[in-house]
């Protein structure tokens, strides 16, 4: 007959139980992306305008890659932690309001075209990238600018405070640069015949360029006498300034996705072909 183990004391069993609660909530900030999961809602800051990363539908609803990419993003991070995903609230979020939108938390996280650069990794938390892209311009099918040697005393559109605007003015001497609050207003501008070109990631303007392709053609933009691109352009996804703990259960994410090539699938979902894009991931 085999003797039956004597049965823990019920004090033992009650102090285990509790020292394994504390434990798992000490695993889990107290703030930050990871404790609004948990609660349930998520503000994800995205472009509004950008067909093909971020675009608000009239009614309401929203789509594109960056879209995507964050709603599998968190549902991957739910899913690893035993949550149910997070509802998301999606929250516009343009170019020059990204930083100040995390860093005054009215966002947890911001996947809007976000190039990752050493200034901006000074007042965000940064987890990706998930996208490689560099500059390029978007001009008229029937205009006569097809690169840089043709910009010389010409107006060119970019956003106040985008990584594209900076670029420019280094690197294009004699470039007339106008900006504007968003990218959507570069392209009516365009159209308009206020500007000769609008400059900014393909990854952006393939958008642009597939809406109206009988009127507007992206094309590339190399340094002078060079075939080298003028940029290249990590997307990243920016969390609250020391974020740690979220910014790696992100990685986590992306990684997974580039592994098994869910990010190429969704960049040829919504982006097609475009050329200058291509997946990446955390160590890229």
């Amino acid at each position: 007959m085999t003797a039956k183990a004597p049965a823990a004391p019920a004090a033992l069993v009650a102090c285990v139980a509790a020292l394994t609660a504390l434990t798992a909530c000490a695993e889990e900030p107290e703030d930050g992306l990871l404790a609004d999961m948990r609660a349930g809602t998520v503000a994800v800051g995205v472009k509004y305008d950008q067909p093909g990363l971020g675009l608000r539908e009239p009614d309401g609803t929203m789509r594109g890659l960056d879209v995507e990419i964050a709603d599998r993003v968190l549902s991957r991070v739910a899913e690893d932690r035993g949550w149910e995903p997070p509802r998301i609230t999606w929250t516009e979020t343009p170019t020059g309001r990204r930083e100040t939108s995390l860093r005054q938390g009215r966002v947890n996280m911001v996947v809007a075209s976000y190039t990752i650069n050493e200034e901006r990794a000074r007042s965000v938390q940064f987890a990706g990238p998930y996208l490689l892209t560099h500059q390029a311009l978007l001009v008229e099918v029937d205009g006569d600018v097809d690169g840089p040697a043709d910009l010389e005393g010409r107006t060119l559109c970019s956003v106040t405070g985008s990584t594209p605007a900076q670029t420019v003015q280094q690197e294009i001497p004699g470039v007339r640069l106008r900006e504007l609050p968003t990218y959507s207003d570069c392209v009516s501008a365009l159209r308009s015949g206020e500007v000769d070109a609008v400059t900014t990631d393909a990854a952006v303007l393939a958008g642009y360029a597939d809406q109206q392709p009988s009127r507007l053609r992206m094309t590339e933009l190399h340094r002078r006498n060079s075939t080298e691109p003028l940029s290249v352009e990590h997307y990243g996804i920016g969390l609250a300034p020391g974020d740690e703990a979220g910014a790696e259960a992100v990685d986590d994410a992306l990684r997974e996705m580039q592994e098994n090539g869910e990010i190429a699938e969704l960049i040829e979902k919504n982006l097609g072909d475009a050329a200058g894009v291509s997946p990446a991931g955390p160590e890229d």
